[in-house]
């Protein structure tokens, strides 16, 4: 049933029906403030780190931000979500997945799809300071992380409900669509910035990653089969991609969560509007705008999105379940 037929979501102009233009202008051109946060790097049991920025303003209402692929805590559509919610009353916390947020970490393992580990991390780190409503938004990659959290783990009665925001449930067929046209243009970007990650890698462990190889990365295809799936625990690219996808452990979850995929978003998959399962869900809301790009969802005279705002709406409406 919670298959939402008919979003609320009205683009603010022409330009911004086109995906691209949507797209780009939300991750290049716009600009939001970063928020005033306090940064505690959290140790974790396998001798690594992640680094967690928050703003405690109430002491018991909380939302955790999980940010896309190569992103960081202090991307524009997470800093424009931390002060929606901070001023709806919210306390805010935004975590780094590993290499991410300006500071490499560690070890040989970087992040991934699945490392519901590190969530989970993020998760215990604000339970720990005592909040009684806890709610999670992830965009992009950290809406799949968020996701799989939810399909994959125990989870607390203090989480009340998420939000997945341009969330590719099927990661294969995303891989295969950013392969195709202009979204090349993105694929490359992607892989720029992933590959100097791993010349890095490579250099503080030449036993653990190929330094050859590196120079070979076209597209996700390389970079997760011969750097992800072997660095974190799978079999093959494959392999990688079946068991993080979310369109596989959705039906485990019983926490509300909504996912917002817009129909011209350019990275998603044809398999990323999980709508039978939505159907048949008591807890997975699915709701697609005709526009909306890639984590972009612009509004008419608003600097904040459509997305943060449905966020908090959904949110509200949870209490009431």
């Amino acid at each position: 049933m919670p298959l939402i037929e008919q979003s609320e979501y009205n683009s603010p102009s022409i330009l911004n029906r086109n995906r691209h233009i949507s797209t780009i202008y939300a991750a290049l051109i716009k600009k939001f403030e970063v928020p005033e946060y306090t940064r505690e790097k959290q140790e974790l049991n396998d001798g690594d780190f992640i680094n967690i920025d928050y703003i405690i303003d109430n002491p018991k209402k909380a939302v955790i931000l999980c940010h896309g692929l190569e992103g960081d805590s202090r991307r524009t559509y997470n800093n424009s979500c931390a002060t929606y919610f901070k001023q709806k009353g919210f306390s805010v916390f935004a975590w780094n997945n590993r290499t991410c947020g300006g500071e490499m970490n560690r070890l040989p393992r970087l992040y991934h799809h699945g490392a519901v580990d590190d969530l989970d991390e993020v998760v215990q780190f604000v339970l720990r300071k005592g909040f009684e409503d806890i709610y999670l938004i992830g965009y992009s990659m950290g809406g799949v992380q968020l996701l799989n959290y939810l399909g994959w783990t125990k989870i607390d009665e203090r989480i009340k409900a998420a939000v997945s925001i341009s969330v590719p449930t099927h990661i294969a067929t995303s891989a295969e669509v950013l392969k195709q046209g202009f979204n090349r243009v993105y694929l490359k970007n992607f892989t720029i910035d992933i590959k100097k990650k791993l010349k890095y890698k490579a250099a503080q462990f030449p036993d653990f990653i190929n330094r050859d190889q590196i120079d070979k990365i076209t597209s996700f295809d390389e970079v997760d089969q011969y750097f992800t799936a072997p660095l974190h625990g799978f079999a093959s690219k494959d392999d990688y991609y079946h068991r993080v996808s979310p369109e596989f452990s959705l039906k485990d979850i019983t926490t509300p969560v909504l996912i917002i995929n817009s129909l011209d978003d350019p990275f998603l998959g044809e398999r990323c509007y999980p709508r039978s399962i939505a159907k048949d869900s008591a807890y997975v809301y699915l709701e697609t705008p005709k526009y909306g790009g890639h984590c972009a969802f612009p509004l008419r005279d608003s600097t904040y999105s459509y997305a943060e705002k449905r966020a908090f709406e959904f949110f509200e409406s949870c209490k009431q379940c």
